[in-house]
């Protein structure tokens, strides 16, 4: 009975408080609320010592999501699942796994320098109908930080500048990486316009699995992974995040694998430029500009892919009529073959354009080195240079290492005399260690395979060198004789000259070229 007694006029005084709301908001004129918000928040601040700071979803025109809100959601991600009780799971678009993160009107707490700050979800619903493109609800969601007046230069200007980049650093860690390639510089534009086309990234090659030598690997690992720290250094010397690689070598020696070890090492995108299909300088400049950062560009075998040295081939002399169909087609192709020159490939590389973006690779892949352009691959273009060479001993004993998982084996010192004297790739070696059957003693019959195709490669290597000793014999011979005929119809001619002086008694004059008149 005290109980019922007690509530009744607490439920009055609410019922009370409910009927002035409604009438507040019913006759109270508008044009005067802001002002009565105004003063009664300026009023609760004596009270209530804390600061909010709100992080909408999309802004007023939502055409796209904020960054900030995206890099929000990624740092609370990391932490929420552990301290929420109400959590979200999605699969996020580009992502590896599955991504957590708070329910609506949730709260977690985080801990800055010492410092309790407090972050809550929630969502609003508009006043008015908003048009949007994207597959949005009318309802704008947001995060909400919460934190004490007096750390108030701590939280803003150290604290969420911390949140925005551990969010994107967050994001690109279990982002699914890509492998792009550029699209015709016709699907460049409407509405479904793109530049580049990817597909995921899953090259399983690593610096682990690589067939060279210990020494030059741990240099290139070491390389990289200085580079990745270096952006304050870049920065204090005034050149652009970015380094250059030039790997050269024979066919097979493992310049792709090399380029997947060194994204899979970095956590990087790959952009695999394919310059035939870029019309000019000005298309590949828009080419670097979609590019991202974190990302290594590709060009593999320049010394392919374009005339780098900008000699053009002449035009072809007429020699049909206009009308003939095949010659009209042959102009056709002509007009559409690229037009990148060698000053658009070097300002793409290190010009003032190269500079967009920062933390970047550039790799050209080569097979004959001494055909670029020397001011292509110049120090500061081409920071380093790697050559992967044929198959020495000891990438043969990582390769038996990957294919077959052994240490040693009694044909391991054939194998190593035949490497030293024999020229044969990582991909030739790989290729014979593959088991080919179901046998008792897989190893031993792939290593004697591969012994086997290495006296192979030594046979030919040998019949090929004698062939070409004899060619060269002969063409040394047949210049000989050549020089021999030419001498001696010389002297008979200078035998004819000497009988005619002798007959006329007439002195023929000599010119300087050695021409009797």
């Amino acid at each position: 009975m005290a109980m019922s007694e007690m509530f009744t006029p607490l439920g009055s005084v609410v019922a009370g408080i409910m009927c002035l709301w409604a009438m507040f908001q019913q006759y109270f004129p508008y044009e005067l609320r802001p002002h009565i918000q105004k003063y009664s928040q300026k009023l609760v601040s004596f009270v209530y010592p804390y600061i909010q700071i709100t992080f909408q979803e999309y802004s007023a025109d939502r055409w796209r999501r904020s960054e900030a809100y995206v890099a929000i959601q990624d740092y609370l991600s990391s932490d929420s699942s552990s301290r929420a009780r109400r959590l979200k799971a999605d699969i996020i678009k580009d992502s590896q796994s599955v991504a957590l993160s708070m329910d609506d009107h949730e709260e977690v707490t985080d801990e800055f320098q010492g410092v309790k700050l407090w972050w809550d979800s929630g969502k609003s619903s508009p006043k008015t109908q908003i048009f949007s493109f994207y597959p949005a609800s009318d309802e704008n969601r947001y995060y909400r930080l919460t934190f004490h007046k007096r750390n108030r230069d701590l939280i803003v200007g150290t604290y969420l500048d911390h949140v925005i980049k551990e969010g994107k650093a967050i994001a690109v860690r279990k982002r699914q990486r890509k492998l792009f390639t550029n699209n015709p510089s016709q699907n460049w534009y409407g509405y479904k316009r793109s530049v580049w086309s990817h597909v995921p990234f899953e090259h399983p090659a690593t610096f682990k699995t690589l067939a060279m030598e210990s020494k030059k690997k741990e240099e290139i690992v070491t390389d990289l992974t200085i580079f990745r720290t270096r952006k304050q250094y870049y920065s204090k010397i005034g050149k652009a995040w970015k380094r250059g690689y030039l790997l050269h070598g024979p066919p097979g020696t493992g310049k792709s694998s090399m380029i997947a070890a060194m994204a899979n090492l970095l956590n990087y995108d790959i952009y695999d430029v394919e310059l035939t299909s870029v019309q000019d300088n000005t298309e590949l400049r828009k080419l670097l500009i979609e590019t991202t950062s974190k990302s290594i560009i590709v060009i593999e075998d320049v010394d392919c892919s374009l005339d780098l040295t900008s000699q053009r081939k002449k035009k072809k002399k007429e020699e049909e009529s206009k009308d003939d169909p095949l010659r009209m087609k042959g102009k056709e192709n002509e007009s559409k073959e690229s037009k990148v020159t060698l000053s658009g490939l070097l300002n793409f590389i290190d010009g003032l354009w190269s500079a967009c973006g920062e933390e970047r690779l550039i790799v050209f892949t080569t097979n004959h080195v001494e055909k670029l352009d020397p001011a292509l691959i110049r120090r500061g273009r081409m920071d380093k240079r790697i050559e992967l060479s044929y198959c020495c001993f000891e990438a043969f004993k990582m390769l038996a290492k990957n294919y077959l998982d052994i240490d040693s084996h009694n044909l391991f010192p054939s194998i190593e005399r035949l490497l030293g004297e024999t020229n044969m790739t990582p991909a030739d070696v790989a290729e014979n260690l593959m088991p080919k059957s179901i046998t008792d003693d897989p190893e031993t019959a792939c290593l004697e395979d591969l012994i086997q195709a290495i006296e192979t490669t030594k046979e030919e290597a040998r019949v090929k060198a004698d062939k070409e000793a004899k060619e060269k014999e002969e063409e040394e011979e047949r210049l000989k004789k050549e020089k021999e005929a030419k001498e001696k119809e010389e002297a008979e001619e200078k035998e004819k000259t000497e009988e005619k002086v002798k007959e006329n008694g007439v002195v023929p004059a000599v010119k300087e070229n050695g021409v009797v008149s």
